[in-house]
C-alpha cells in the first residue's frame, strides 16, 4: 500500500537521535556501544509502523531490538510509538536491505525477522523478495552461528516460493507452521498486517530456519 507523503518526516528523524541511527554503516560493528550493554541484537527488517518490534522490546527487555525499514513515511509511524513507549532496547534506521553488509559485521545479529515481505509476485521481480538467495547470503554473514531467521507471511505462494528458496540455500527449517494463531502461541507478538488479516479469517504462515 503506498504511504502517504509526509513532509515533517525528516524533521521528526533529525529531532530524535535517540531513537533514529543515522548513517548506520559508521555502526558496523558498534551497535552494542549504540545500545550502551552487550545484550543479543535482534534485527527486523521492514518493520512497517513498528507494533512488532516495540512489543518483543516489551516482552524481551534483556534483548536489543533494531527496526530497518526503507519508507520514511512509514518508519516515522514506528518512531512515534517508540517515543510514546520510550523503550531503551529499540533502535530505528531508515536503510536499504539490499546493503545489510554495510550496516552489520559477521555475527553481530542474534535473531532475525522477516514479517509480511513484499510478496513481488512477477517472476522477474522474484530477486526483490526478501527470501531471495542474495538476501539469505547476506543473512548467513551477519547472524550468529546457529541462530534464526524467522519468516511469517499471509501470502502462501511466497511462503511456500521461501521454503524452497531456503532448502536450496541448505537451510535447516526448524519448524513450519501454517496456521500460526490455531496453536494459540502466546509468545507470538502480532504485526498491524497479522491483526488485520487473522481477523478475516487468513491463515498465518511461519517457519523458523537456521543456515
Amino acid at each position: 500500500m503506498r504511504q502517504r507523503h509526509k513532509p515533517w518526516a525528516d524533521d521528526f528523524i533529525a529531532e530524535h537521535e535517540d531513537i533514529f541511527i543515522a548513517n548506520p554503516n559508521k555502526q558496523k560493528g558498534n551497535w552494542s556501544d549504540v545500545f550502551g550493554n552487550d545484550h543479543p541484537i535482534h534485527l527486523e527488517i521492514g518493520t512497517g509502523k513498528g507494533q512488532f518490534i516495540i512489543g518483543m522490546a516489551k516482552q524481551y527487555p534483556d534483548v536489543n531490538f533494531i527496526g530497518l525499514e526503507v519508507s520514511k513515511s512509514v518508519i516515522v509511524n514506528a518512531g512515534e510509538k517508540l517515543l510514546h513507549e520510550g523503550l531503551p532496547n529499540v533502535k530505528l534506521i531508515l536503510a536499504d536491505a539490499n546493503l545489510l553488509l554495510d550496516y552489520f559485521q559477521q555475527n553481530e545479529i542474534s535473531e532475525l525477522y522477516l514479517n509480511f515481505s513484499d510478496p513481488w509476485p512477477k517472476n522477474r521481480h522474484a530477486k526483490r523478495r526478501l527470501t531471495y538467495h542474495t538476501f539469505l547470503k547476506q543473512y548467513e554473514e551477519i547472524l550468529r552461528p546457529h541462530k534464526s531467521v524467522i519468516f511469517k507471511t499471509d501470502n502462501r505462494t511466497l511462503f511456500e516460493y521461501s521454503l524452497v528458496s531456503m532448502s536450496q540455500f541448505g537451510m535447516r527449517l526448524d519448524d513450519i507452521t501454517l496456521d500460526l494463531h490455531e496453536l494459540c502461541d502466546e509468545t507470538n507478538v502480532k504485526t498491524e498486517y497479522e491483526e488485520k488479516f487473522s481477523e478475516k479469517g487468513q491463515p498465518i504462515y511461519r517457519v523458523k530456519a537456521r543456515f
